[in-house]
């Protein structure tokens, strides 16, 4: 498989200690953002934003065993995808990430250069977006592999996109496509029991590198909110697709207090997430509404935008929103009209 501890050069953590450990992770960072005044090295981080900006923080906690599995997910990738689903977040508000803090839950599995993949792949990450590591901790764990990354982000405290300002007759977008993080995630899964207990072979996935790709290092529609600046639309409600494009549109519709439509024939899907709901004998709308992890953004814009809009590549109209008594809908390519139901993942029900 792709990860496999006894392959390389093992120094165990125990020699580092736990401040150690840090200082050999955190060593040579480079600070970016004008607004980082300290980094790592104190207790505290120094933060400085400037007047009239206001300060945008999210958090994600990742589990092993719930949220990745080490028999095929890279560690480097696991650090990267770990940070950017972050700066997704502060994306999602319109801002811009700038500081992230990075805390280790680990177990005596690990090994410093272990250790030294995951972080190198949030390093990169990092530098990708122009993002600060300004502190966090490292601590033991019995139960396998933890993470957690807190993400400051700013904005312009008029430039903040909420979830609840979709309005009546707003048109309902989408940036990218829909479906293929989860289509690489069943792929993984049954080349993970296929190939189990089998040693040296690695499966061959040639012609499906792009399902891997959004599955295991996703990227941040940084480049669609900066599109959006540059033509002057201010989108009235957005998100992003963490659990689901069923699951988001209900979030924005119950925090706005509005209903919507949405057309299956516009939603974007790739043709290789499309050849592998085909293989897997899967429903492609349904991968696509409810799959997840896509980290693409769902946002409303006026309907006056129409044709500014329509014109940006990357960038996809799905519907519109309507009045909260017409419910959620989708409407399909034969024009019948079903109920939109949120069947995303929900980690709390396993």
């Amino acid at each position: 498989m792709i990860y496999n501890m006894t392959d390389k050069i093992r120094t165990e953590i125990s020699t580092l200690g736990e401040f150690g450990l840090i200082d050999h992770l955190t060593e040579g960072i480079e600070l970016r953002a004008p607004s980082t005044k300290r980094g790592v090295g104190d207790d505290a981080a120094v933060l400085e934003y400037p007047a009239g900006r206001q300060v945008l923080v999210t958090t994600d906690l990742l589990m092993e065993g719930i949220h990745f599995d080490l028999t095929y997910t890279p560690l480097k990738h696991l650090g990267y995808k770990a940070a950017v689903v972050n700066f997704s977040d502060i994306y999602a508000m319109n801002g811009t990430p700038r500081q992230i803090t990075v805390s280790i839950a680990l177990s005596k599995r690990f090994s410093v250069e272990d250790m030294d993949e995951l972080y190198g792949g949030i390093r990169l990450a990092c530098r990708t977006y122009g993002v600060d590591i300004v502190g966090g901790d490292t601590t033991p764990s019995l139960t396998g592999l933890a993470i957690s990354i807190t993400c400051v982000g700013e904005a312009e405290k008029d430039d903040i996109v909420y979830r609840d300002g979709a309005k009546e007759n707003d048109l309902v977008c989408v940036s990218g496509d829909l479906g293929a993080a989860y289509m690489g995630l069943q792929l993984l899964e049954r080349e993970k029991v296929v190939l189990k207990g089998e040693k040296d072979v690695q499966p061959d996935f040639a012609g499906k590198e792009y399902l891997l790709e959004r599955q295991l290092r996703p990227e941040a529609r940084r480049d669609i909110i900066e599109k959006l600046a540059t033509a002057g639309i201010r989108p009235t409600a957005m998100m992003d697709i963490s659990d689901g494009l069923s699951s988001e549109l209900m979030h924005i519709c119950k925090q706005s207090r509005a209903g919507c439509r949405v057309y299956e024939k516009e939603i974007p899907i790739d043709y290789q997430t499309a050849v592998m709901a085909e293989e897997f004998n899967m429903n492609l709308t349904t991968c696509a509404l409810n799959g997840g992890e896509d980290y693409e953004l769902l946002f409303t814009v006026p309907i006056a935008d129409h044709e500014t809009i329509a014109e940006m590549e990357g960038i996809r109209v799905i519907g519109y929103i309507t009045k909260p008594e017409l419910g959620l809908a989708l409407i399909t390519r034969d024009g019948q009209e079903f109920e939109l139901k949120a069947q995303g993942w929900n980690p709390l029900s396993e």
